[in-house]
Parts: structure tokens; sequence; C-alpha cells
């Protein structure tokens, strides 16, 4: 069993989590996730099953689009609703005032991540430091926000934000930036992760549906990687590719490469000679 799962992972739930609840309605070992989605958050979260589990660098990098609710006046340990008030204020923007900076945040940047995430410090995750009472200091990121738009207001002080950006982006931090900008303090109180590169929220499946579906629910290879361009060696050239032998190849850039229908996963041409880069043959 291979292919990718667009799961829509529910609120609540961490991703590894989610991973293991999948492992179990799919009865496969090599299942993981390729991008994480903070517990707190909702919506797409591609998972690689069998031999697709090599494609984390390839999903990893893809671009995002998310919406999330920022609430001002507060700011948490966590910098989400989940996490413990560390400082308020009475410093308030009116819809017009954050309306008017967005366009300081658009383009390429440093955004400096939130002291609970992933990001590895000497080998050990920065949220187990935090948890610890530690404070570390992480390095800045570069990431790119394409779009970023104030659709509405929610409550209050809660605006809810759509966010087209790049990999590697915190909402997070991208909510504590913006209220800084404005003298104020804000945390993100929801986020959903509406698309994934081509991967979207209508197009994804539950884990209640996947345990009706099954396997019918992932997305084949040749489906997923459908933004890479194909090359479908001849015939005789089957026993020289799956004996290793040097085969010229002109080909620029990355691609799928097929012979005798079967696909044989991402490759490249290096000083003119094919290369597999990722390996997808059964």
């Amino acid at each position: 069993m291979k292919g990718v799962l667009n799961l829509y992972k529910p609120r609540g739930i961490t991703s590894s989590a989610a991973v293991v609840s999948v492992r179990k309605i799919l009865g496969v070992k090599a299942i993981g996730h390729m991008g994480t989605l903070d517990p707190a958050g909702e919506g797409v979260l591609l998972l690689g099953v069998g031999k697709a589990t090599r494609l984390f660098d390839h999903f990893l990098h893809k671009d995002k689009v998310y919406t999330a609710e920022f609430c001002f006046g507060y700011v948490t340990d966590t910098l989400d609703g989940d996490g413990t008030v560390t400082q308020t204020t009475d410093v308030i923007p009116d819809r017009a005032a954050l309306t008017a900076i967005l366009p300081q945040f658009i383009g390429k940047q440093q955004q400096i991540p939130p002291q609970y995430s992933a990001k590895s410090v000497h080998g050990v995750r920065a949220y187990a430091l935090a948890r610890e009472g530690k404070t570390v200091a992480l390095p800045p990121c570069n990431i790119e926000i394409y779009s970023l738009e104030c659709t509405e207001q929610t409550g209050e002080h809660t605006y809810r934000m759509q966010i087209h950006c790049s990999s590697g982006t915190y909402i997070r931090s991208l909510c504590r930036d913006i209220a800084a900008a404005l003298g104020s303090l804000a945390t993100m109180v929801s986020i959903k992760r509406l698309r994934c590169g081509p991967f979207t929220a209508e197009n994804s499946v539950t884990l209640d549906r996947l345990a009706q579906e099954k396997e019918n629910a992932l997305v084949p290879l040749c489906e997923a990687l459908n933004d890479l361009p194909v090359v479908r060696l001849s015939d005789e050239l089957f026993a020289p590719l799956c004996n290793g032998i040097k085969i010229p190849c002109e080909q620029k850039g990355e691609f799928l490469l097929y012979c005798r229908g079967e696909l044989f996963g991402i490759a490249r041409a290096e000083k003119r000679i094919l290369k597999i880069k990722t390996y997808l043959r059964d």
C-alpha cells in the first residue's frame, strides 16, 4: 500500500497522534506526516503511506494557505489560545489600523519561531525546554508571506485573517509580530490549514471517512506528483535501469521517471547521467 493521504486533522490532537490513528485504520506501519500542524490547528495534514513517506522533503516545502483568528489584548506563553496568559494590554487596534499595517508583512522576511515549537536546540525540541521553564534564543528563519488579509471581525477584539505563505511560517509568530507593530499584544486563538501545495481542505478526508474508505482514500503517487514533468524511458532501458547502469540524460530539473509503465521515482540529471533522487518503485 502506498500513496498520499490528504487528512483533515481535527483540532485537539497532535500530528503524531493523527499518524497513529491512521496506522491503526490502515494497518500499515510505514506512515508519516509531511509537515506538522499544531494540536490547536485543524485542516490539511499530508501523510505519506508506504514508500510515499520518502516524499517528506518534496511536500514539506510546499506553500500553505491558512485562516486564523487573532485576538488582541493579551499574549500567552505558547502564542495560542491553549497557553497561559503572560501579558495583557489595553491597546486594542481597530480593523482599519490592522488592515493598514498588513502590507508591511508581505514579502520575504525573517521570523523568530515561537518558544513552544518543534525547532531543535542542541538535539532537544524547543517546546520541551519551554515546558521546563527554559527560554532559548531561537535563530530567525527565512519565510515569505505571499498574501495577508483581514477578512472579518469575529469578536470585540478578534479578527479572522487569511494567510498565503511559504513553508516554515509560524502563524502564531506572525500574530505576535503584527500586534507588536501596532503597539499591542495578540494571541492566535484558532487556525485552519486550507491548503498545502495542491491539496485542499475541500478534498481532504476525515478519520471517520478513512475508516470507511481505507486505501481507496489514498491519492496515487502519479496524481500526487502531477506538478512534476514526466519522462518515459524506452522499454529496452528497463534492465539497465533496474541494474544501476549509467543512462545518459539531458532533462532539466526534477521529473517523474517511468519505464514500461512503472513509476520508478523522482529523478534528475547529474553531469548528464540519470540519477533517481527518490526511489518509489515497489
